[in-house]
């Protein structure tokens, strides 16, 4: 049996804190700039374990998911590979301290985000943003690029 080219499973968290804003992450690798705490599923776990998992261990933060925000799956939303990621919403406590692959991490409002955000986080965040103002989930973009 042929290995199947499949897109890489991956989690987002969109971490509300309990003090206020929102934490984002300042990558250490390519590409460079700020994102949204999140990875890759590891075989045999969830995504809802990995969202916690990611969140600790970029963030130091131990957070509790509160909601389902959406799934991105543009072929073209990660420069390195075809990457599928689910979002979640979480909230937390405390001060996040950048670790694993996050340089730093950092509490932003959503109306003062970093001008280098990574992948399409930015969209996700202004999906978020919608989410927050009046409880619409982002609808399913479907591009010219989708199989039949």
């Amino acid at each position: 049996m042929e290995n199947p080219r499949n897109p890489y499973p991956t989690v987002d968290i969109i971490i509300e804190l309990e003090e206020g804003g929102i934490v984002l992450i300042e990558r250490k690798n390519l590409p460079m700039g700020w994102a949204i705490p999140g990875g890759f599923i590891d075989y045999g776990e969830s995504a809802e374990a990995a969202a916690v998992r990611e969140a600790r261990e970029e963030t130091g933060l131990s957070v509790t998911l509160t909601e389902f925000l959406g799934v991105y799956s543009d072929p073209g939303r990660d420069p390195r590979f075809h990457t599928l990621s689910t979002v979640f919403v979480a909230r937390a406590q405390g001060q996040p301290l950048g670790g694993d692959d996050a340089a730093a991490a950092a509490v932003f409002s959503l109306d003062r985000l970093p001008e280098r955000i990574c992948f399409d986080h930015r969209q996700i965040l202004e999906d978020y943003r919608r989410f927050r103002a009046n409880g619409i989930r982002p609808r399913p973009s479907l591009s010219s690029r989708q199989g039949s």
